[in-house]
């Protein structure tokens, strides 16, 4: 294969920006990709899951060579009818495997198989490729269609393919863009044929940068760029920082007398003029006087299994797999800590965290989370679950406070957090100095994404292994938890509470 292959995956990376591939090539060590294993294994099982579809099929080994794996192929074409899972085909330097190939005697049909709930764009450029590389093998592709998850679906006793899948043929679509996929091809080896290891290609930054996928890249190609700028600007919509960008106002300087919502217009103002913090010590009051003793700070920890698999659960459901809890029992009462983590193989995740938080927090009170939205999306999933338990879930949910709401709504606002009211964000703002309070001290788990991969991953783990992921896990929830308690003691101090 010559420097101009191309695999389906490339080929779609060079349909987004054909300067990823020339940094892919010549400059690899610049780019900012975070492997997610989560998102990896996601991908293979549910790829794994999706050959079954049309009952026994044959696996051509992706481990194998290029040319053996096409070999095996054209032997296996032969055979039909018959189902082959990552058939492999090259033709002319363009090479694809397609995820499951149904070969009849007439002809094939791919199938293409996404673990997304839906069917994107981005989707239809690469098994169009696929639909081009076959017919230059000279096949006759009777069919193309794309494999998704149902995300409808709601798991039994028995996990149900057809049920679990959906299917969308896309044939009319592939033939419409056969044009284009050659006019692609031909355009993507021109461009890497004229840009060596020396000519690094001069390519404008625009939205091509985030869709269909973030860059890889992106840091290194706005490296030039002041700092911060209006890429930088928390919440405005990436439309409006390419428009501004496109006008030459890049800097927070060039931005801070343009036409902006208020909440921008004050990061800008906060950043650039080194203003002292805004506390709204009214609206601040007003949550510490709703609050009732005894306060619960708890957290929960959730993760999604793509192919679902506890009984009664949809793909992607936010499963409930840990909690961290600090209690203050009453005014000056010492806090006291209870935490709850799952067993993996423990096949009533769910219930077992609803009922071990239900004994834990007993008693009303003030039940203090940050971001309500979430803790209370899953404790009314559990009520419709367990009817048995909906009327606890109620009474914890009607005891909700969100300890969020004031830095949303920059009642309490300070430089450091850089426009933004996450967590990670606020903590550090409001406690710089304190190495207990930094999440990037934590040896093993820094945030929710690591913690829902630490998770996922016990069952494979070595019992020495399992130890450490789950000392991590406890540990990172812990934080997350004393967070909220060092944000409601910082409340009570700029209050004048003590």
């Amino acid at each position: 294969m010559n420097s101009t292959f191309l695999s389906k995956s490339r080929y779609c990376m060079g349909v987004q920006c054909e300067k990823i591939l020339w940094l892919n090539k010549y400059k690899k060590e610049l780019s900012q990709s975070e492997k997610n294993e989560g998102i990896l294994e996601k991908g293979r099982q549910v790829g794994e899951a999706a050959k079954g579809l049309f009952g026994d099929y044959t696996d051509v080994s992706v481990d194998e060579t290029i040319s053996s794996r096409v070999e095996k192929t054209r032997k296996l074409l032969n055979e039909a009818p018959n189902v082959i899972a990552e058939a492999s085909f090259s033709h002319d330097n363009n090479f694809c495997s397609v995820d499951i190939l149904k070969n009849d005697s007439d002809g094939v049909e791919i199938y293409e198989v996404k673990s997304s709930t839906e069917v994107k764009d981005i989707y239809l450029d690469d098994v169009s490729y696929q639909y081009f590389v076959l017919a230059s093998c000279g096949l006759n592709v009777k069919k193309a269609a794309i494999v998704y998850i149902n995300n409808e679906y709601v798991r039994g006793e028995e996990l149900e393919l057809e049920k679990l899948f959906n299917i969308e043929d896309v044939t009319d679509i592939a033939c419409e863009k056969q044009d284009e996929i050659k006019s692609n091809i031909d355009m993507i080896n021109e461009f890497m044929e004229s840009h060596g290891p020396e000519s690094e290609p001069e390519t404008e930054i625009g939205m091509h940068c985030f869709d269909p996928y973030q860059c890889d890249f992106w840091d290194y190609c706005i490296r030039d760029l002041p700092k911060p700028n209006v890429f930088d600007v928390r919440g405005m919509w990436k439309s409006k920082k390419l428009e501004k960008y496109y006008e030459g106002k890049v800097s927070f300087e060039d931005l801070q007398n343009e036409k902006f919502n208020e909440k921008y217009l004050e990061q800008i103002d906060f950043e650039l003029n080194d203003r002292e913090p805004k506390i709204n010590r009214k609206a601040i009051s007003d949550v510490l006087d709703s609050l009732t003793y005894p306060l619960y700070f708890i957290d929960y920890e959730t993760c999604q299994y793509a192919i679902p698999e506890i009984v009664g659960t949809k793909p992607y459901q936010q499963i409930p797999f840990q909690y961290s809890l600090h209690v203050i029992r009453k005014e000056g009462a010492p806090v006291e800590h209870r935490e709850f983590l799952a067993e993996p193989d423990d096949e009533n995740i769910i219930r077992t965290f609803a009922e071990s938080m239900i004994s834990d927090m007993p008693e009303d009170g003030s039940v203090i989370v940050y971001n309500k939205g979430f803790e209370s999306s899953r404790n009314r999933e559990i009520g419709e679950m367990y009817p048995d338990l909906a009327g606890e879930m109620e009474r914890i949910n009607s005891n909700i406070v969100d300890l969020m709401v004031p830095f949303k709504s920059r009642d309490y606002y300070t430089k450091e957090m850089q426009g933004s009211y996450s967590i990670k964000y606020v903590l550090p703002a409001l406690y710089p100095d304190d190495p207990e309070l930094d999440y990037h001290n934590l040896p093993v788990v820094h945030n929710g994404g690591e913690a829902s991969e630490a998770f996922l991953s016990l069952k494979n783990k070595t019992p020495e292994e399992q130890i450490k992921i789950r000392s991590g896990l406890l540990e990172y929830c812990k934080l997350d938890t004393l967070a909220m308690v060092k944000l409601w003691e910082k409340f009570r101090q700029v209050t004048g509470i003590r």
